[in-house]
């Protein structure tokens, strides 16, 4: 496949480990902004360096936006999803979708909408 395919490109960035995942948990947000340790705290699993990077790479893709709260200490940032960043959930939601009809293994999920899964 040639790299300047927008697929091959596309997945190159959306593939990265905990990059969809993270999506998902700001999603479930709804539309207000999340503090890196309310993240960090959903998302057990993942280290403090990978996430702050897969944080800066989204941001910088345009598909999360920050903002910065320096009137505390310590100075806290923020993430939310921008317009692309909820549209991207759509395509998580999809794989979900097909991974439920064709995956042997995987248990049947507990709600149909992202937004409110508890896992």
């Amino acid at each position: 496949m040639n790299d300047n395919c927008t697929v091959y490109r596309t997945m190159g960035f959306l593939s990265k480990k905990w990059t969809l995942l993270i999506i998902l948990e700001l999603y479930r947000g709804g539309d207000t902004w999340k503090r890196f340790s309310e993240i960090k705290r959903s998302m057990k699993d993942i280290t403090p360096k990978i996430l702050s990077e897969r944080l800066r790479n989204l941001e910088e893709e345009g598909v999360i936006e920050r903002r910065v709260d320096t009137a505390t200490v310590p100075i806290r940032s923020e993430y939310r999803l921008t317009e692309m960043g909820r549209e991207l959930t759509e395509v998580a939601k999809g794989i979900k979708t097909w991974a439920l009809k064709w995956k042997i293994n995987n248990p049947v999920c507990a709600s149909q909408d992202c937004i409110v899964c508890v896992l």
